[in-house]
């Protein structure tokens, strides 16, 4: 099996956090919670947490091993 497991999930977290932090930057005002005073934009937040992780694995993936395990 050639299909190393972070290619999906970094591909499905990038675009999850691409388009939650597209939401978040566009509804600003509709996605803020108050928290001790201050005004954070959690779909914003969210998105890039999710964007950082699914981009972490695909150069997880790209580094990765090229050649399969001999047995």
């Amino acid at each position: 099996m050639g299909l190393d497991i972070r290619w999906p999930i970094g591909l499905m977290f990038s675009l999850i956090g691409v388009l939650l932090t597209g939401y978040g930057a566009a509804n600003s005002a509709a996605s803020v919670i108050k928290i001790d005073g201050q005004g954070i934009n959690i779909n914003l937040v969210w998105g890039v947490v999710l964007l950082i992780f699914g981009v972490l694995m695909l150069l997880g993936a790209s580094r990765g091993s090229k050649t399969p395990p001999s047995a």
